[in-house]
C-alpha cells in the first residue's frame, strides 16, 4: 500500500461516511456476500492461492514506498 498523506486520510474518511451512511450491518454483508459471488462466477480460483495473487501488488507497493524487494 502507498503511503497515505493526511489530506488522503481525511478524503477517505469522509467519503466512507457519506457513501455507506445508511447502510446496515446486515445490508453490508448482503452486498459483500454477492461481490464474493460475482468474483467466484468471474474466476472460480480466487482466494484459493490468495498470498501467490498479491504477490504483485507486494512488490508494486513496496517499489512506491522505497523498500528492498524482500523484507
Amino acid at each position: 500500500m502507498v503511503r497515505a498523506s493526511p489530506v488522503l486520510v481525511e478524503f477517505e474518511a469522509a467519503y466512507q461516511r457519506e457513501a455507506f451512511r445508511g447502510l446496515s450491518y446486515v445490508d453490508a454483508l448482503r452486498r459483500f456476500a454477492d461481490l464474493w459471488a460475482e468474483a467466484r462466477a468471474l474466476n472460480a480460483d480466487v482466494g484459493h492461492a490468495w498470498l501467490e495473487d498479491l504477490a504483485p501488488d507486494l512488490a508494486m507497493a513496496r517499489a512506491l514506498n522505497g523498500l528492498p524487494p524482500t523484507a
